[in-house]
């Protein structure tokens, strides 16, 4: 059975596409935006309003997913929306909507203005110091279109999912491969005389597979996610991955509990900057609910690992200009040597600490952890440097506190002895605290994995708890 979602744009009246292409693939022209956004700021200044700030965006998109060679879905969507923030002094208010019409426009910052009206005195809100606003906007390469037709992405979904199934004997189901692709415009503005906007894509391919031996049964799954379609890997070689993940989980066992070094995969590692991120963040540190408070300048990682914020990165991820405030981004080092040497900072939070933005309302960019001294070392290297323990694949659950930095969280993988994968293993738990994981971090491989904001190889990590049988 086919399952068919389409979500159309409202109708609105607008002024003539900026040219040809832009009319091709969006429903406004980023002059239009532009326009939307600047006749909410000159409204809410005539109501009153001290500042104000402003977002227009819209998208479209198309997912294909597949299973068992039938067309289980698809889905089109399209999408716009815009929101304002006003300030009347040091109160403020929000509103948003996804009606771009002059009416529903005036509406929603009546209705920004009628909640800041009823909202205490804040005296660290407001607009950033304009000094800080981002002037110059250079081309990151974000925007590539994918012209697939609805056949085409069929077509590599089928042949994705069949890559996987004929991989291995022992396949035997699927959950379905899937081709997603996304295009979306923004326009941010402020009453300080900022605005700046882009085009953005962001497509991908997964799969997932069930293989079964005896009365055991495993899934895995795989995907690749890009800007642009080229840097996607083939259909075939996502299902292909994904295949032999799920393979090389058949016959898994438990082990007894014991304490041991782990090996993150990178396809997991990641997990690892996200919580590092989440308590190095503004919100978390001006609530006193964060285990890294008072760390600055300190050491928190092992003396061979660093962390960059990269947002000039072309085609990256999570690359811009200007953060969600329309502050301008810098590539910084946030861990120099293990040395904590910058927090994660808007403007709003960095005012509650008493410090500067660091271009960062939204959370991080492209974050790239990297160890420094000689040599480098892949998967294998790394497996071999560990000798005897845990390589962890799969993470479950959400045991992370991030006010202590206690860490528990069940876990799949294999376990490895003289340097070597023997056997896969299931039904454990993985347990110690994030300040001693990261300063027990031994090595970080070469072996970086691209899917999303947050990127590094694969992360060793010495005297982990393992709870099994």
């Amino acid at each position: 059975m086919i399952t068919l979602f389409i979500i159309l744009p409202e109708v609105m009246n607008k002024s003539a596409p900026e040219d040809p292409e832009s009319r091709k693939r969006f429903s406004n022209s980023s002059d239009d935006l532009r326009s939307i956004a600047e006749d909410m700021l000159n409204y809410a200044k005539q109501k009153g309003a001290t500042a104000a700030s402003a977002e227009v965006s819209e998208g479209f998109g198309q997912s294909v997913t597949v299973r068992q060679g039938e067309v289980e879905t698809i889905e089109y969507n399209r999408d716009k929306g815009l929101g304002i923030t006003v300030y009347l002094g040091q109160r403020r208010g929000n509103a948003s909507t996804s009606d771009l019409s002059l009416a529903a426009i005036r509406d929603t910052v009546d209705a920004a203005l009628s909640i800041a009206r009823y909202t205490a005195i804040d005296d660290c809100s407001g607009l950033p110091d304009e000094g800080s606003l981002a002037r110059e906007f250079p081309d990151l390469d974000l925007y590539h279109p994918w012209d697939l037709p609805v056949e085409k992405s069929i077509s590599l979904a089928r042949e994705c999912e069949q890559a996987a199934l004929e991989r291995d004997p022992r396949i035997h189901n699927s959950e379905g491969a899937a081709v997603n692709v996304h295009e979306a415009q923004f326009v941010l503005a402020n009453s300080l005389g900022f605005i700046g906007g882009y085009p953005t894509s962001r497509h991908s391919i997964s799969c997932s597979v069930i293989a079964g031996q005896d009365d055991a049964m495993e899934r895995d799954y795989w995907y690749s996610v890009a800007r642009s379609a080229n840097d996607i890997l083939s259909a075939s070689e996502v299902g292909r991955i994904a295949a032999e993940r799920t393979v090389r989980r058949l016959g898994a066992r438990q082990i007894a509990t014991m304490q041991l070094p782990v090996l993150f995969e990178s396809s997991v590692a990641s997990s690892l900057l996200g919580h590092f991120v989440n308590g190095a963040s503004g919100g978390s540190l001006y609530r006193k609910s964060s285990f890294l408070l008072d760390q600055l300048g300190k050491n928190v990682f092992a003396p061979h690992v660093n962390i960059d914020d990269m947002p000039d990165i072309a085609r990256g991820l999570a690359s811009g200009s200007f953060d969600d405030e329309g502050v301008k981004t810098l590539r910084r080092n946030v861990v120099e040597q293990g040395v904590l040497r910058g927090y994660f900072l808007g403007s709003y939070s960095a005012r509650k600490l008493g410090m500067k933005t660091t271009g960062n309302a939204g959370g991080n960019h492209n974050l790239v952890m990297r160890a420094s001294g000689p040599g480098e070392l892949d998967l294998n290297g790394l497996i071999k440097t560990m000798n005897r323990g845990l390589l962890v694949t799969e993470l479950l659950g959400q045991g992370v506190n991030t006010l202590t930095g206690d860490y528990s969280r069940g876990a799949a993988g294999f376990w490895v002895e003289h340097g070597e994968i023997q056997y896969p293993v299931h039904e454990v738990t993985i347990a110690s605290n994030l300040k001693d994981m990261y300063r027990n971090i031994v090595a970080v491989g070469n072996d970086v994995l691209v899917q999303g904001s947050r990127q590094c190889g694969s992360i060793l990590v010495d005297g982990m708890t393992v709870a099994g049988s």
